[in-house]
């Protein structure tokens, strides 16, 4: 499908009182962060400004024989720059790590439903593996503010522990750990009694695979801890045409692309 470049698509949308399509973004950077994980930063200054914590965009491989569009949650946001974190999973990914600094790639979003951060709390960002990246956009967007809200950031991985230094300038305290030492459950059991020092009320965002996801859910259920899950999910469109990422909930089929992927404990029915 024909594309055209984010500053023509940018003016168009604007002046037509919509949001822009899918358009071509340059590829500023392009890095590996630790073994098969990657950066990559796009310039596209619709994202950079209008993008909340748990919103995600889809890029486009190139090639022609990949049809879908792969969703990644944006990590960071730096001026014009907008920075994605992902892992390669699949030809698509794979393609991606190919990119260079010059390069172009379609794109189209932000797409989803965001996180709610509006209440002033301690925000405990629980992520696992692939699902750290959208909360560093969170704790980015939440740090400097002065309504006492504080980040705390609880992050577990494989192995290498690649986004703690990435979440240092905005996160007022940082924990993390490693498969071979538990998981996420076991590090908030450990940091249970800081989180309940602090002077503002905890809110949980966690964004993970489902199984971690669900335990988050249940451990914050029974102390009375609200909190809200970013779900992962196989995408065809990104904007609730195709009905490919429905999650089964107690009010019925729910599309992660639209009506999330943002969903409290409560509308998934994950409590203890």
């Amino acid at each position: 499908m024909p594309t055209v470049t984010t500053g023509t698509v940018e003016r168009q949308a604007a002046e037509a009182g919509r949001k822009p399509g899918r358009r071509t973004d340059e590829v500023i950077a392009a890095s590996m962060l630790s073994e098969g994980i990657y950066e990559l930063v796009i310039r596209d200054p619709y994202v950079a400004r209008t993008a909340q914590p748990a919103q995600f965009v889809n890029l486009y491989p190139a090639n022609a024989t990949l049809t879908l569009p792969r969703p990644f949650g944006v990590a960071k946001v730096e001026g014009d720059d907008v920075t994605l974190i992902y892992q390669i999973v699949g030809a698509g990914t794979a393609e991606f790590s190919l990119l260079q600094a010059g390069d172009v790639i379609d794109v189209l979003g932000p797409l989803g439903k965001p996180f709610d951060t509006a209440e002033p709390a301690n925000y405990v960002l629980v992520g696992g593996g692939l699902g750290v990246p959208p909360l560093l956009y969170a704790a980015q967007t939440l740090s400097g503010r002065n309504d006492g809200t504080q980040v705390t950031s609880v992050f577990g991985y494989r192995d290498v522990r690649f986004a703690d230094d990435l979440v240092a300038p905005y996160a007022d305290h940082i924990h993390s750990i490693v498969n071979a030492q538990g998981n996420v459950v076991d590090l908030l059991n450990d940091i249970e009694d800081e989180l309940r020092s602090t002077d503002q009320p905890s809110i949980i965002l966690s964004c993970g695979p489902t199984p971690m996801m669900r335990a988050v859910a249940a451990w914050a259920s029974k102390r009375g801890i609200p909190a809200q899950l970013s779900l992962e999910a196989r995408m065809g469109c990104g904007y609730g045409a195709c009905v490919a990422c429905v999650v089964d909930t107690p009010s019925g089929r729910l599309k992660v692309c639209k009506d999330g992927p943002v969903f409290t404990t409560e509308e998934l029915g994950w409590e203890a």
